[in-house]
């Protein structure tokens, strides 16, 4: 039985040198939970275990079917109390965020219905109800590979913004961001993440 991986289905969508490059982003299927305050505070952390606990059954239960897939790094979008400008300027108890892991299109609905009636029976938190199937159809973007501690992408935005000003394009939705490694494993130092912007 193949595994299906979505990296390297989608390989041109996850182009990230160190410099700004344009990419075009097909729709995508995500299973989000969304929040609002500090990263890395109780609740985010609360709202990330739920979003991973329905992830990782869904696909248990898949691979069960005969339908395995490899579960895909987190990403999240992020966006200030108005959904318009630099949300990196406003206090970061007051920003917002939708955490999303990408998942394949045979996921449906239903699966996440049960997987959050499996896990609440198991006695896990009720943040695993408040988990969602979304689609994200973000288009031409800008994408860039940000290497460092996350409150560090100040200037990797700003590059950016100047590619995106350079080539006569206008930033707009949400700052996405698409976590390679794994915080709790790698030094802030040798973090590395793709940003990634849509434009028209």
């Amino acid at each position: 039985m193949a595994k299906l991986d979505l990296y390297k289905q989608h390989k041109a969508e996850y182009v990230a040198p160190r410099g700004p490059v344009l990419v075009d982003v097909k729709p995508a299927q995500y299973l989000t939970i969304e929040g609002r305050g500090e990263p890395g505070a109780p609740a985010f952390q609360s709202k990330l275990g739920a979003l991973y606990n329905v992830a990782f059954t869904i696909k248990m239960t898949k691979k069960s079917a005969r339908q395995d897939y490899a579960v895909c790094k987190l990403e999240g979008l992020w966006w200030g109390n108005k959904r318009k400008g630099d949300f990196l300027d406003e206090p970061r108890d007051l920003w917002n965020w939708k955490l999303m892991i990408r998942t394949p299109d045979l996921v449906q609905k239903r699966d996440l219905t049960e997987a959050a009636k499996t896990l609440i029976a198991r006695g896990r938190p009720a943040d695993v109800s408040d988990v969602k199937l979304e689609s994200l159809s973000e288009g031409r973007c800008v994408q860039i590979l940000h290497s460092g501690p996350y409150d560090q992408e100040n200037r990797t935005i700003e590059l950016m913004h100047e590619f995106a000003a350079q080539n006569r394009l206008t930033l707009h939705g949400l700052h996405h961001e698409i976590y390679l490694s794994d915080p709790r494993r790698v030094e802030p130092a040798r973090l590395q993440t793709i940003l990634r912007h849509p434009v028209r």
